[in-house]
């Protein structure tokens, strides 16, 4: 089913490191993701981990979180899509990854997410991350984009927080941050992972 999309994000990981694809998946099961991720039962907001034991800090990141679940709905169709992904970029790029984690984010207004490195330094956990957008009628001073920058810690990208549109980038090599947002920004964000510790 999502065969070309696969081969396309691969390619493109090979290629840049990184790729956006707009209008990823099917837009009725977009729609249903945007209402389960509107019902903020059970989110809380999100902590910073690294060295150390993970805790809150606001004034690196603002965000609220609910991890995803099999549903044998949305949920469980967007996991789906994800360890399809899997097992394409094992089967092509030899990544070895061993799962698919994520979890819906809520930036509200005046939220934000400083710039980070998905992977932590000396451990090889999480290699490929994943951003998919669901927010509809996102426009143009609604804030909220995420900038994407590369290692010398240049601007590659400002993506805007459309519903529809896929992230996906190599966790290692592209610091990002999320640009505060004027309204309710929804999202999942998810990271394929291998937790190697590295030397």
């Amino acid at each position: 089913m999502y065969e070309t999309l696969y081969s396309n994000i691969a390619d493109n990981l090979v290629k840049n490191g990184y790729i956006i694809v707009e209008e990823a998946l099917n837009i009725e099961l977009n729609k249903t993701l945007f209402s389960i991720c509107q019902d903020e039962t059970g989110f809380k907001k999100a902590g910073i981990s690294g060295a150390g034991a993970m805790h809150l800090d606001s004034l690196k990141r603002s965000d609220s979180i609910r991890w995803l679940d099999e549903d044998m709905q949305a949920q469980s169709e967007f996991l789906d899509f994800a360890k399809g992904l899997q097992i394409y970029l094992n089967r092509h790029l030899y990544l070895g990854l061993n799962y698919y984690e994520s979890h819906f984010a809520i930036y509200k207004e005046g939220d934000f997410y400083e710039k980070h490195l998905d992977s932590f330094k000396n451990f090889k956990n999480r290699v490929v991350t994943t951003v998919y957008y669901l927010n509809e009628d996102w426009v143009f001073g609604d804030g909220g984009e995420l900038l994407v920058y590369d290692v010398a810690d240049k601007l590659i990208v400002s993506v805007s927080p459309k519903a529809g549109t896929l992230v996906v980038f190599l966790s290692e090599n592209f610091p990002h941050e999320v640009l505060p947002t004027m309204k309710n920004r929804h999202s999942i964000a998810g990271w394929f992972r291998i937790d190697k510790i590295g030397a």
